[in-house]
């Protein structure tokens, strides 16, 4: 396993692009998370997988040391009425890749597995590290992170993948999950984007 920043950085986006082209919608990660354990195995990564979730610990893992968490997610929401581009085709243009999920969080994904790869079989680390790539997201379900957690043991610091233009967030104020229809443009709640004019429930 080579720890060449490039190499990592070309595996890294060659993954993206099949994610991207692999539909993923909450609930129905079963291609996407295959995929994901596929390229970690090629990688010569021992992987375990509960529900739709993939995940490692690196190769000299010690119990003893403290344990950082590698998260985030591989699930996408349907893509939108205002999706100009076909949402499955990995477009590159003006040095970005666009597809569905390539920011929310095939991007974050991607980035903390080749970090991960970088780490996994060094010795003598300070910490621990998991990777975890995880399911339902997007939906709040009960069979993503919130499922695994218990398989993963103690863990000391997490560090999870979202796209906040690499400003680092510390918490959420937050969540409130409506049930209804709403009309006006879509947008990302992280960058407040979109535009609500109205809202049945």
């Amino acid at each position: 396993m080579s720890n060449d920043i490039s190499i990592l950085q070309a595996d890294a986006i060659e993954l993206l692009k099949k994610l991207i082209a692999t539909p993923s919608f909450s609930k129905e990660e079963d291609n996407s998370s295959a995929l994901t354990r596929t390229f970690l195995e090629a990688h010569a990564v021992k992987t375990e997988q509960h529900l739709y979730n993939i995940w490692a610990k690196n190769k000299y893992f010690d119990p003893v040391k403290p344990t950082i968490l590698l998260n985030s997610h591989h699930d996408t929401v349907k893509p939108n009425k205002g999706y100009s581009l076909d949402p499955f085709s990995p477009i590159e243009k003006d040095g970005k890749l666009f597809g569905l999920g390539s920011n929310d969080a095939g991007g974050s994904l991607v980035s903390l597995i080749a970090a991960f790869l970088y780490f996994h079989d060094k010795e003598n680390l300070k910490y621990n590290f998991i990777l975890a790539a995880t399911a339902e997201e997007e939906i709040s379900g009960f069979n993503g992170i919130e499922a695994l957690l218990l398989q993963l043991g103690k863990i000391d610091c997490a560090i999870v993948g979202e796209p906040t233009q690499m400003q680092m967030a510390v918490a959420e104020k937050g969540l409130m999950v409506l049930d209804c229809l709403s009309s006006g443009r879509a947008g990302h709640a992280a960058r407040e984007e979109g535009d609500m004019r109205s809202i049945r429930l």
